[in-house]
């Protein structure tokens, strides 16, 4: 009786990471750049009931008698596919089309990467930066921050869809200015360690960022300017995944209260 209600204690635990997990997809559905997450499990060690199983005359039967202890998460993977682009009214929103990843500058001097093209200029000493919503620094291909002079007008700024930045001259025909966007891959992107923001960090999981302007071996993304890049949530799969979570986490319920209510029947045996 005791191995039930464990085995029906850890199904409920597990279920509960996998609402847990849903939960945290819907509530991003409008995030830029966001990827839904997945919830994978595994079962746990199995207990030997009959160390040699055998028939009545002493033959060895086919299978052994084993018995298992529950279920928990093993990981939550990450989904990297391409989200739906929509249109933005900012010049400085830009979206990917493939599997590369913006460098980013965060607050701790580490670089961080995204999916969330959602970008202003900000004002600094050496001109203009070209920053997230919360402050931190775009980087270039040569993982410096990307700064514009102060005299660059935004609505004029334009951007290839290899990532280099292109400026009007006097006749108003787009000239490069010398700075290109970085976009960088990795072999694993699911091994990318979460951070707040959309941000991912890179792991020993994920391996080291592939800078896609110095490496030819690798499928190369482009960039649109003007759209930014939905999350990847679909939220029909996800209310179904819900609903089978729910009902999941019911059935580890009942087969708890099963297991209570046999246990009692057995108590009241003596009386």
């Amino acid at each position: 009786m005791v191995r039930s209600l464990w085995s029906a204690a850890t199904g409920m635990i597990a279920q509960q990471t996998a609402v847990d997990t849903i939960s945290n997809n819907i509530s991003n559905i409008n995030t830029n750049g966001y990827k839904t997450s997945q919830n994978e499990f595994k079962s746990l060690l199995y207990q030997e009931l009959q160390t040699k199983t055998t028939s009545a005359n002493g033959a060895t039967k086919p299978i052994d008698s084993q018995v298992g202890l529950g279920v928990r998460s093993s990981s939550i993977t990450t989904i990297f596919t391409q989200g739906s682009f929509y249109e933005s009214t900012s010049d400085t929103a830009f979206a990917i089309s493939g599997d590369g990843f913006f460098g980013i500058q965060g607050s701790d001097g580490k670089t961080y990467y995204t999916r969330n093209g959602n970008f202003q200029l900000a004002v600094d000493t050496n001109g203009l930066t070209l920053a997230t919503t919360d402050g931190e620094p775009v980087l270039d291909t040569n993982g410096k921050k990307i700064t514009f002079p102060k005299n660059i007008m935004a609505s004029n700024l334009t951007i290839s869809q290899d990532g280099e930045f292109m400026y009007p001259d006097e006749k108003n025909n787009p000239k490069s200015l010398g700075i290109r966007i970085g976009l960088y891959q990795f072999n694993n992107p699911s091994g990318l360690e979460k951070q707040a923001g959309s941000l991912y960090k890179a792991t020993d999981a994920s391996g080291a960022a592939i800078n896609e302007a110095t490496n030819n071996n690798i499928k190369k993304s482009s960039i649109a300017q003007g759209y930014l890049e939905g999350s990847n949530v679909q939220l029909a799969d996800e209310m179904v995944n819900l609903i089978v979570a729910q009902r999941a986490y019911e059935a580890n319920s009942k087969a708890i209260t099963t297991s209570d209510e046999m246990m009692g029947q057995a108590n009241q045996l003596k009386r």
